[in-house]
This record gives structure tokens, sequence and C-alpha cells, in this order.
């Protein structure tokens, strides 16, 4: 009889460590399920109004304002939806916004077409232009002899008008990086 009682006992405390382990592991479940199920911090109202009225064409817009002072929302919502690409719930966000923060049409400003002049061969330097764009931990940086301040701010210029592609396109063309690499470093520059 004493011969069984080790064994049992090692038994009874494996079974148990088990259980305690299965518990735990059962709880981080639920508690990573619990949290990964809320949302994510809602965007302030009035800024959601913002760029929501952006994505608008103006007839849209006007279409979109006329609605909601009906009080079609089923409709403005199926409107926005149509206008944007959007899916239902965030169109469903937006148009509550449009509703809660009414916000006049803004015509997209045009890109500046003439800030990079369209000389054949770039003007190369006595001197090597460092250019450096960072965002976070991310830093990159272009050198070249073939920019300057007057060419890095109409670059700049034109990444933040939101011409990322025309920025891309004169940054390769002042120095030797890729078109991939160029448009990594006017990513940065968009704020």
């Amino acid at each position: 009889m004493e011969s069984l009682l080790v064994p049992v006992l090692i038994l009874l405390a494996v079974i148990g460590g088990v259980l305690v382990t299965s518990r735990i592991i059962a709880r981080r479940a639920a508690a990573s399920k619990a949290e990964s199920a809320q949302p994510s911090a809602p965007k302030d109202a009035a800024e959601l109004a913002r760029e929501s009225a952006a994505k608008l064409s103006e007839d849209q817009h006007r279409r979109l304002y006329s609605l909601i002072a009906q009080g079609q929302a089923m409709a403005a919502i199926k409107l926005y939806l149509e206008a944007t690409g959007e899916g239902l719930r965030a169109s469903r966000d937006a148009v509550g916004a449009l509703a809660a923060h009414p916000q006049p049409f803004r015509a997209p400003e045009p890109a500046p077409q003439d800030l990079m002049p369209d000389d054949d061969e770039p003007v190369r330097f006595p001197y090597r232009y460092r250019a450096i764009a960072s965002k976070g931990d991310v830093t990159r940086e272009v050198s070249s002899n073939m920019l300057n301040d007057e060419i890095y701010g109409r670059i700049r210029t034109l990444a933040k008008s939101g011409d990322v592609e025309a920025a891309a396109l004169a940054l390769t063309k002042h120095s030797d990086i890729t078109m991939k690499q160029a448009l990594e470093f006017i990513e940065l520059l968009e704020d």
C-alpha cells in the first residue's frame, strides 16, 4: 500500500498543475479576446467631419447636406458610401459627424505645377547637399551634388501639396536614388 501512495500523490500533483495552467491560459485568452473586441479610440467627431467632407465633390457635398437637412439619414449614408467606397459603419459614422459638425465645401487646392522646372540635365554643384527626413524612429537621408536648398524646398512643397509622384520624380532626377527610395523619403515629408 505504501508503494502506491507516492505515485498517486505525484499523479494528483500533475493533475492539479494541469488544471491550474489551463485556467491561467483560459483567463489570458478571455482577457485578450475582450481587449481585441473593444473598438479603438474613436476619432474626434469634428476631425472626422473635416476628413469626411474633404472626400466629397461639390455636388456630392451639396446633395449629402440636402439629405441630412431633410432627415433622410439612410439616403445620406448610402450617398456617402457610394461616393467614397468606404464601409457601411464608416459611412454611418462620417454622416453622423457631418450632421453634428457641418462643414463648408472646400475645393481641393491644385498642386503647384511650376515648382520644378523641366530642365533636361540637373546642375551639378561643387558641394554635396544632405537632405534628411524623419518621422518617429524612421530616418532617411539623401545626399547629392545635384541638390540645393532651393530645389529641396520645391520638392518639399510638392510633397506637402499632395503631389507625391512629382516630388519623388524630382528627387530621383536630382539624386542617385531609386523611385522606391524616393517615395519612402517623400512619405516622411508629407506631414
